[in-house]
């Protein structure tokens, strides 16, 4: 029996927890999907058969499926709680390239991947179009690097370029662009891959693009307390942050003081 729970949707990419309580040494076949997938096991394991090779699945091996796949499952010592990230053709080829030569398509989950993992997850409750999209994209460009052959769009431009597409990013996001709500259409509409973006923050500026969208949140956020807003759950919700407990998370983290105690600091 397989449960599956919506951790993160949005149009170019999912982030699904998947329970499967399945078990039974026979193959069980799939059909072929149009999406990219990446699964990383968090408990117990599987064993997967793809193109004619088998694969045992689980918190040290995970695996990437591409679409068109035909792929078979068995659970001969019971079942696994996994987290599936599905992403769209289009992104994936954002992050490794037009044609990516494929090395195989089972991962090594080392300790950085498994960590990657568990921010993923971490950044999915609040703010999944900038940390969690930064996140989820980080992780899918350390599995690019260990089993796509030929090379990720990520070199290093030009100083001058980055700063460029920097300005550039500045702009949408302090005029309210509406593709500047997360990083993956901001950089669909730069013409750039979300971790060339992402990367070119952090070289100009010296932090991430999360952190310095969330700079700009919160000096707007200061702006309306000293105007006088008085109910905070608006101003999170005005201000793109998840809830009012977000809003006064990320207001300490930047600025050391709850919103409750800016207000008395700014009258």
């Amino acid at each position: 029996m397989l449960s599956f729970v919506d951790v993160a949707t949005r149009p170019d990419f999912a982030v699904t927890a998947v329970n499967c309580r399945d078990d039974h040494r026979n193959w069980s076949a799939e059909g072929p999907r149009e999406d990219v997938r990446v699964v990383l096991v968090r408990r117990g394991g599987f064993r997967r058969r793809v193109r004619g090779v088998s694969t045992d699945i689980d918190d040290t091996v995970g695996y990437l499926g591409m679409p068109a796949e035909e792929e078979h499952f068995a659970h001969p010592t019971g079942g696994d709680v996994c987290t599936s990230i599905s992403l769209t053709p289009a992104l994936w080829r954002t992050l490794a390239g037009d044609s990516p030569q494929l090395t195989g398509s089972a991962l090594y989950v080392d300790g950085r991947l498994d960590l990657a993992h568990r921010r993923l997850l971490a950044a999915t409750t609040d703010d999944i179009d900038y940390a969690g999209a930064e996140r989820l994209v980080g992780l899918v460009v350390r599995i690019v690097r260990q089993v796509v052959a030929t090379t990720a769009p990520d070199g290093a431009p030009p100083a001058a370029r980055d700063r460029t597409l920097v300005a550039a990013a500045r702009g949408m996001i302090s005029d309210g662009h509406p593709a500047a709500a997360g990083l993956i259409p901001l950089a669909a509409v730069l013409d750039v891959s979300p971790y060339r973006l992402s990367r070119a923050f952090t070289r100009v500026l010296g932090v991430s693009l999360t952190r310095y969208r969330n700079r700009v949140r919160v000096a707007r956020a200061l702006d309306r307390l000293e105007a006088g807003e008085p109910n905070l759950a608006i101003l999170a919700a005005d201000l793109g942050f998840a809830d009012h407990a977000h809003l006064c998370r990320t207001m300490r983290e930047h600025l050391g003081h709850t919103p409750t105690a800016l207000r008395r600091l700014l009258t």
